[in-house]
């Protein structure tokens, strides 16, 4: 299962995000091992951050993805496409996987 985490920073060490579609990084883990970081390219800018994040991650065959807070359009997003989410708050990436 593919598992894509909303993360304020690179590494294990950083905590899960508050701002799901505006994350600084998300970072894609396969049997708890890193696969990527992607350094978000919807982190700044206009409107609907929350359905591009969802619809990049649906073409990296993501199957859940975790942050802080997820907003009602990007859970739209992710409902249309299939991937599961799940908010978790105040916890590091470390806790997680």
């Amino acid at each position: 299962m593919k598992i894509a985490i909303a993360s304020d920073g690179k590494d294990l060490k950083s905590n899960v995000s508050t701002q799901a579609g505006r994350s600084p990084y998300i970072l894609v883990f396969e049997n708890k091992e890193i696969l990527e970081v992607i350094k978000n390219p919807f982190a700044k800018g206009s409107g609907g951050a929350g359905f591009s994040v969802a619809y990049m991650l649906a073409e990296k065959n993501v199957d859940k993805f975790i942050a802080g807070k997820i907003g009602i359009n990007m859970q739209s997003a992710f409902k249309e496409k299939g991937i599961k989410f799940e908010e978790e708050n105040n916890k590091k990436i470390n806790e997680i996987i």
